[in-house]
C-alpha cells in the first residue's frame, strides 16, 4: 500500500512534541514527511525540515506558504499535523480544513467554545477528518479497558477518578522559565493553565473509557505560586449524561510525582485500574474476586488491543507508540475505513468546553454548570 503524504507545522528542533509526532507518524510505515513549516523563524525550519528529508522546495517558511504551496499539488499532502502554539492552533486547523486537507492538531483543539464549534462546522461541511491528538486514549491496554466497559464486563460505571499531575512547575524561583511561564500566561495559555494542559487529558479519558460525556460539573482552582495568574492545580467534580460521578484532580506543583497520570473506573460487577507510568498493565477486580493483572500482549485481549500492541509481552511501550497508534488509525481513516476510537474536532470542542465551565465555576466557588458545547445541549 502506497504511503500517505504527511505535512507538520510546528515540532520544530528542541520542540517537546515534535520527535513524538514524526516517530508515531512513521512508524508504522503509512506516512512520510514530505512537507513542513516546523519553525516561527523560517530559515531555521526550513534547514531542519531538510535535514529530516523535506526537499528544499517543500520545507516552508510559514504555514501560509505551505497551505499556498501545498493545495494546488497532484502529490499534496494528506495529512496536515498542527504542532504549534495553542492560540494558532483554530486559525491553522479551520484553514486547512478548508483547502481540503485532513488535520491532525494537538490539544487543546482551540482558545474558544466559539472557536471549536467553527471547527466542527467546517470539518463536517469539509467532509475531511480533523482528529486530536489525545494519544493517551491510544494505549493497547486503555483501548481493552474502553472494550471492556462496552461489552458489560464491570457493569454499568459508577464512578470515575482520575488525576493528571505532577510537580515540574512547582519550583517558584523558575516561574520565569520561558518554557513554563507561557503556561500560566492568559496571553499565550487562554482562560485556563493546568486544567487545559494536563486536566483535559483526563477528562477526555474518562469519557472516552466509560463511552460517556461530560454533562455538568463543579469545579476549584488554585494558583499556589502567587506570580501565576491562571490555575497550577485544580480539582473538578464531575457529572456524565448517563449519570456517572466523576473525580478529577490535575496539578502541576505536586512535587515528587513525575508523570502522574492515571485513572479508575468502578462499575457494578468490578473495577479497572491503569497508570501512564506502568502502561502495559490494567488491573481488574471483580466483584467478590481477586485483583487480576491484564498484560499488553497476553491471549485472550480484545481485537482493538492486540492490533495497537507492536511488540512483544513484557516489552514496554512507551508515549511515541501511543501517538503512533493515533496516526494509525489517521491512516487508516484518511483510506476509508472507520475508526470509532479516533479523537475528533468533537472531542475537542467538548474540551474546551469543559474548560470554560470549569473557570465559570471556580469564579463562582465551585458552582456546577453545564459543561456542554451549546451546539450540542
Amino acid at each position: 500500500m502506497a504511503k500517505l503524504n504527511w505535512g507538520m507545522i510546528g515540532g520544530g528542533e528542541g520542540s517537546q512534541i515534535g520527535p513524538a509526532h514524526r516517530l508515531g507518524a512513521q512508524a508504522d510505515g503509512n506516512f512520510v514527511l514530505a512537507a513542513g513549516a516546523l519553525d516561527v523563524d523560517a530559515e531555521k525550519g526550513r534547514a531542519y525540515a531538510q535535514s529530516l528529508g523535506v526537499s528544499p522546495d517543500r520545507a516552508y517558511a510559514n504555514w501560509q506558504e505551505m497551505l499556498a504551496g501545498e493545495k494546488d499539488r497532484p502529490d499534496r499532502v494528506d495529512l496536515v499535523t498542527v504542532a504549534t502554539p495553542n492560540s494558532t492552533h483554530f486559525e491553522i486547523t479551520r484553514a486547512f480544513l478548508k483547502a481540503g486537507f485532513n488535520v491532525l492538531c494537538e490539544k487543546p483543539m482551540t482558545m474558544t467554545v466559539e472557536e471549536g464549534e467553527e471547527i466542527v462546522r467546517v470539518a463536517a461541511a469539509s467532509g475531511k477528518i480533523c482528529a486530536v491528538n489525545y494519544c493517551y486514549s491510544a494505549y493497547p491496554m486503555v483501548r481493552e479497558m474502553r472494550q471492556m466497559v462496552a461489552s458489560g464486563d464491570i457493569g454499568k460505571v459508577r464512578l470515575i477518578v482520575t488525576n493528571f499531575s505532577h510537580g515540574h512547575h512547582g519550583d517558584a524561583t523558575d516561574a520565569d522559565n520561558p518554557r513554563v511561564r507561557w503556561r500560566y500566561d492568559p496571553a499565550m495559555a487562554g482562560v485556563s493553565g493546568q486544567f487545559a494542559d494536563c486536566g483535559i487529558h483526563a477528562l477526555h479519558m474518562a469519557g472516552f473509557i466509560a463511552g460517556d460525556d461530560v454533562a455538568t460539573l463543579s469545579a476549584d482552582f488554585a494558583s499556589t505560586i502567587p506570580s501565576r495568574t491562571l490555575e497550577d492545580d485544580a480539582l473538578v467534580n464531575f457529572r456524565t449524561t448517563g449519570g456517572t460521578v466523576g473525580r478529577l484532580w490535575t496539578s502541576s506543583v505536586a512535587i515528587g510525582r513525575q508523570h502522574g497520570f492515571d485513572i479508575q473506573v468502578f462499575g457494578e460487577t468490578g473495577g479497572l485500574r491503569w497508570a501512564s507510568e506502568q502502561p502495559n498493565q490494567v488491573f481488574y477486580t471483580p466483584v467478590g474476586g481477586r485483583t487480576q493483572i491484564m498484560e499488553k500482549g497476553e491471549n485472550g485481549l480484545s481485537d482493538e488491543a492486540g492490533r495497537l500492541s507492536r511488540v512483544a509481552i513484557a516489552h514496554p511501550e512507551g508515549f511515541p507508540l501511543a501517538v503512533a497508534n493515533i496516526y494509525v488509525d489517521l491512516a487508516a481513516a484518511i483510506r476509508g475505513e472507520h475508526r470509532p476510537a479516533l479523537p475528533t474536532a468533537e472531542d475537542g470542542l467538548r474540551s474546551m468546553a469543559a474548560v470554560y465551565a470549569a473557570v465559570e465555576s471556580a469564579a463562582a466557588s465551585g458552582a456546577w454548570v453545564d459543561a456542554r458545547p451549546p451546539m450540542f445541549r
